[in-house]
C-alpha cells in the first residue's frame, strides 16, 4: 500500500510557486522551478542517489541495482504553465521518485525479483513550453528529436534565453545523460474519459497528430485618432481575424474532430493611441488523423491570403512544432493490463490528444504511458485537480509497471 508519504510529498511541493486559487506558477527555470529542482535533488540525495544534470537543464536521480546497466527510467515534469495547475507533471515526477524509494528499499533488503537494469527519475526540462517555445524541449533533446545547441539559444518574450535562465537559476549542467532500457510516465489525464467510466488507470496507446503555425502579422503603425479607417493597415485586426479562423475551421470537421486554438499573441507596439504595426500569435491544430490537421491548415493559409489582401497586411505563416502520431507499444499496453489485473485496479486503453515527454521517448526506448482520472477533465488551470486516491493508486500500478520494467519485461519480446 502506499504509505502516507507520498500524498506529504505532493501536497508539499505544491506550496512551491502556490497561486491563491490552488494552482501553481513553476515556469521553466524561474526561481520557482529551482525551488522544485532542489527539493528533487535533496530527495535523491538523502537516499544516496546520484544527482546529474544535463545540458539542456535535464535532471536525473539514478539509482544503481547492476553496475554498468543502462536504466529504467521513470518521470514526467516539475514545470508548469502560468497560473497552472499542481497536477500536471509534477504528479509523474514525484509519484516516480517514490516508486523509485520503494523498489530501492526492496532490492536492498533482498525482497526483489533479481533486476537487469538500473533504475532513474526524470524531471525533464520546459516540458510546459510557456516561458520557452517549444514545448517538451528537454526530452526532445535527449531524444535526439531537437538540436540541443539550437535551443539553448531559444529566448522567452523579455529576450532571456534559455542558457541564461538555466545558468542563472544553476541548472546549465554538463553531466553524461544516462544510457536507457525503457521509459515510463503517469500523468493526470486531462481529459474525462476516466472519470467518466469509473476506471483508475488508462494505458496510453497513442498520441495524436499536432502541429502549430509559427504566424507574423505585419501593418503600418499609425495614428488612432488622426488616420482615416480607410488608410488604416491594422495588423491586431488582422491578427483578429486569423484568430477567429482559426476557432472556426474545427466547424468544417465532424464535432470532436479537430481542435485548435491561439494561445499566445504578443503586439507591437501596444500602446493605446498607436495601430498597431505587428502581432506575433501561434495557432495549435491537433486531430486523430493526421489528414484532419493538414486540411484545416491548409483552409487557414488560404483564409490568411484572403486577410492578408483585404486589409493591406503582409503576414507570414510557417509551420512549427509539428508532431505526428505515436503509437505506443503493444507489449507495455499488455504489460499495464496485466498490471491492473493483479492489483485488481480496473484499466482501459486510452489515446492522448496532449503531448508528453512520452511522445519524444517513446522514438528511442519502449515506453508505457500511463494516465490516472481528471476531475471534469480540466487542466493547464488552477481548478484542475485529481483526488488523493486516485494519485495513490497510480503510485501502486507505476511501481509494479518499474518492477516488471526492471526484469527486462519489454524486452523478452
Amino acid at each position: 500500500m502506499t504509505t502516507p508519504s507520498f500524498l506529504t510529498d505532493f501536497h508539499r511541493v505544491a506550496e512551491i510557486g502556490a497561486t491563491p486559487n490552488h494552482g501553481v506558477d513553476r515556469q521553466a527555470a524561474t526561481a520557482e522551478d529551482r525551488e522544485t529542482r532542489e527539493w528533487f535533488r535533496t530527495f535523491a540525495q538523502t537516499r544516496g542517489w546520484e544527482v546529474r544534470v544535463d545540458g539542456i537543464g535535464n535532471q536525473f536521480a539514478l539509482v544503481e541495482l547492476v553496475p554498468g546497466a543502462p536504466y529504467v527510467l521513470l518521470g514526467s515534469h516539475l514545470d508548469s504553465q502560468p497560473l497552472g495547475g499542481r497536477f500536471d507533471g509534477a504528479y509523474g515526477v514525484i509519484a516516480g521518485l517514490h516508486a523509485a524509494d520503494r523498489i530501492a528499499n526492496s532490492h536492498a533488503a533482498g525482497d526483489a525479483a533479481a533486476p537487469r537494469f538500473n533504475l532513474a527519475v526524470v524531471n525533464w526540462f520546459n516540458e510546459e513550453g510557456g516561458r520557452f517555445a517549444p514545448s517538451i524541449m528537454g526530452s526532445s533533446v535527449f531524444a535526439g528529436i531537437m538540436d540541443e545547441a539550437e535551443m539553448l539559444e531559444v529566448r522567452d518574450l523579455r529576450g532571456v534565453s534559455v542558457r541564461e535562465a538555466l545558468d542563472q537559476i544553476g541548472y546549465l549542467g554538463s553531466d553524461a545523460r544516462p544510457e536507457i532500457a525503457a521509459y515510463a510516465e503517469i500523468h493526470i489525464e486531462q481529459g474525462r474519459i476516466l472519470e467518466r467510466e469509473g476506471i483508475p488507470i488508462g494505458a496510453v496507446d497513442s498520441s495524436w497528430y499536432t502541429q502549430k503555425l509559427d504566424i507574423e502579422v505585419l501593418g503600418e503603425q499609425s495614428h488612432t485618432g488622426a488616420t482615416l479607417m480607410s488608410d488604416r493597415h491594422d495588423a491586431l485586426l488582422g491578427a483578429a481575424k486569423v484568430i477567429q479562423r482559426v476557432h472556426e475551421v474545427t466547424d468544417q470537421f465532424p464535432p470532436e474532430t479537430l481542435v485548435s486554438s491561439v494561445g499566445q499573441l504578443t503586439l507591437e507596439p501596444n500602446s493605446p493611441i498607436v495601430v498597431a504595426r505587428r502581432v506575433h500569435l501561434v495557432a495549435d491544430l491537433r486531430a486523430d488523423d493526421e489528414a484532419v490537421v493538414l486540411a484545416a491548415r491548409d483552409r487557414l493559409l488560404a483564409d490568411i491570403r484572403l486577410i492578408e489582401a483585404e486589409h493591406g497586411l503582409t503576414i507570414h505563416a510557417r509551420d512549427f512544432d509539428v508532431r505526428a502520431n505515436q503509437h505506443y507499444p503493444e507489449s507495455g499496453i499488455r504489460l499495464s493490463e496485466e498490471v491492473a489485473a493483479s492489483l485488481g485496479l480496473g484499466a482501459r486503453r486510452i489515446r492522448t490528444m496532449a503531448g508528453h515527454d512520452s511522445v519524444a521517448m517513446n522514438r528511442i526506448a519502449p515506453t508505457v504511458m500511463l494516465f490516472i482520472p481528471s476531475v471534469d477533465g480540466v487542466s493547464h488551470c488552477e481548478r484542475e485537480f485529481s483526488r488523493d486516491e486516485d494519485m495513490a493508486a497510480g503510485v501502486d500500478f507505476l511501481t509494479e509497471v518499474a518492477r516488471r520494467l526492471l526484469t527486462g519485461a519489454l524486452q523478452a519480446e
